[in-house]
């Protein structure tokens, strides 16, 4: 049984689609403790924290960080430990 030429060899790359968290807004945690949050695990400053606070408050919902399936499977853990509602989904 002889190998197949290189030049006959497919090679297939997925393309892993960035994923994405998002922090829900919540009826318990408070404005202050999400900006602290947000500085604290993913070292934002405070204005970026602050604005993505904002963001969670008033629209709902915010992307806080983007990457591998499996690096946003642990921010949302992480958010998940601080108390913060958090998903996961591929980005669109």
């Amino acid at each position: 049984m002889s190998a197949l030429p290189i030049e006959d060899i497919q090679v297939n790359t997925l393309i892993d689609v960035p994923w994405i968290t998002l922090v829900w807004n919540d009826p318990i945690n408070l404005m202050t403790y999400v900006t602290y949050v947000f500085q604290t695990y993913f070292g934002y400053d405070k204005p970026k924290a602050e604005k993505l606070m904002l963001d969670v408050h008033e629209k709902g919902r915010a992307v806080v960080s983007t990457g591998s399936r499996e690096e946003m499977e642990r921010d949302v853990a992480a958010m998940h430990s601080y108390g913060l509602w958090a998903t996961l989904q591929k980005d669109v």
